[in-house]
């Protein structure tokens, strides 16, 4: 076992825990990995110092490191690995906003929910929202290139990402972009960052572009009798506007969160929209109308318009709580697919044969109005058959995905659990590519190994 008396000498007193029962809750993130190892020890940095002292001695020695936030993360990126260290960020934990430049520099431990409240004290808001953003850190957010709810109008995490501080396999910290609006003064290195996964560097600060408060939004629910319809309703509703929000829940979805809500969701129908519009004055009741519209000419069998944001706000608070509440049901294998608007009836429908063919259930929500779907694939890991049938299933919904030139992953990251789909939607030059960066960075393969490559 490798010796950490150096390590210990150059940390904070308490930064390395050892204590197999403490660092067991540090082995996975919430994709649950099942083959993930036994880590040598957790260390939880304070600062950039910190983390470069860790992969100083990192590289000195050979040791692996996971970087990890939150463990909220759903693809397998913070899977332990055996012998390594986990390097936990949840301490860093400090945040200042500049409401002149409407700029943010926070710590990669503070929870996205916490830098919207930060930026909310200035009149100002931080638009990506992934469905837990009340319990994801915005390092992990960067690290992943987190998307959400309100992205298909604000955009997503890599849109607001101004600057960075990483700290490199070899403990060298480079501050990359910054508090400038415009800035391309050589390569774009602060955004291949952004969505690398621990793998080319760990993220010790982020400089993201904040914009005015959100106004108040009014929201159109709208059930359907066929999925079909219910994505016809996206494809008239997107050919027309540009929604604050666009979520879809299909029937096992929308009974799993009606069981743990008890909202008065309709248990019958195959699906249901939520679209939301934030547009000043007029505009805001003319798309309403626009929705509900797309809505009934699909043939909805009930539409629904409030203008009261607490109202349209349960709503969202149950299409957030889906994958809980699916979750009760049994153990899950998350899906994190997209396709070009276009396929997304192909997509939605092709989930269903799956399902049918391969008899495990699988729940599909979405965010709609960019086609990013969440299929939900349940199991019961007692029963050895069902979770082999689940586990191909899986494979299947990705090969699906990229048939209709879509993507394996939109907002959770490839992680561990998506890498072996990754060649078939990239290419092999890209793979290449992909691996000649990695090799550059971490020329001895340290940083987060298995996870994407």
């Amino acid at each position: 076992m490798t010796d950490l008396t150096e390590l210990e000498r150059a940390l904070p007193a308490g930064a390395i825990l050892t204590d197999p029962d403490v660092t067991e809750g540090y082995r996975r993130d919430w994709a649950k990995d099942p083959n993930a190892g036994t880590p040598l020890a957790v260390v939880r940095a304070t600062c950039t110092a910190d983390v470069q002292a860790v992969m100083r001695w990192a590289t000195k020695h050979r040791v692996s490191v996971v970087p990890r936030g939150a463990g909220s993360g759903l693809s397998g990126g913070a899977t332990a690995v055996d012998g390594g260290i986990v390097l936990s960020t949840e301490l860093m934990r400090e945040i200042t906003v500049d409401p002149v430049t409407r700029i943010a520099v926070a710590q990669p431990g503070l929870l996205n929910v916490e830098v919207k409240a930060a930026a909310a004290e200035h009149g100002l808001w931080y638009p990506p929202d992934p469905s837990s953003f009340e319990m994801c850190s915005i390092g992990g957010n960067a690290a992943t290139n987190a998307g959400g709810l309100c992205c298909v109008k604000y955009g997503v995490t890599t849109d607001y990402v101004l600057g960075l501080e990483v700290v490199l396999a070899d403990g060298t910290a480079v501050r990359l972009g910054g508090p400038r609006l415009k800035d391309v003064a050589g390569l774009s290195l602060t955004k291949l960052f952004v969505g690398s996964e621990g793998t080319l560097g760990v993220i010790t600060e982020i400089t993201v572009r904040l914009i005015p408060a959100q106004p108040p939004a009014s929201t159109v629910v709208a059930s359907f009798g066929s999925v079909r319809d219910a994505t016809s309703a996206i494809l008239a509703i997107t050919r027309n506007l540009r929604p604050s929000m666009l979520e879809f829940m299909d029937r096992a979805s929308i009974g799993a969160v009606e069981d743990a809500m008890k909202m008065g969701l309709d248990r019958d129908a195959a699906a249901m929209l939520i679209a939301r519009s934030d547009s000043a004055g007029a505009d805001r009741q003319r798309e309403i109308e626009i929705m509900a519209a797309a809505c009934t000419d699909s043939g909805a069998s009930d539409v629904f318009t409030t203008d009261d944001p607490e109202e349209g706000e349960a709503f969202a608070a149950a299409r957030r709580f889906a994958i809980p509440a699916v979750e009760r049901l049994g153990s899950l294998l998350l899906e994190d697919v997209g396709v070009p608007l276009p396929a997304l009836p192909d997509l939605v429908e092709g989930i269903e044969r799956i399902s049918e063919k391969y008899e495990v259930l699988v729940a599909v929500i979405a965010h709609a109005g960019d086609g990013n779907t969440h299929p939900l694939i349940v199991f019961d890991p007692a029963d050895a058959d069902m979770e082999r049938r689940a586990n191909i299933a899986f494979g299947a919904i990705m090969d699906l995905a990229i048939s209709l030139g879509g993507t394996i992953t939109g907002e959770h990251g490839v992680g561990r659990l998506k890498k072996a789909w990754l060649p078939d939607q990239v290419g092999e030059d890209v793979m290449k590519l992909t691996q000649r960066i990695k090799t550059a960075l971490d020329p001895d393969g340290i940083l987060n190994p298995g996870a994407v490559l």
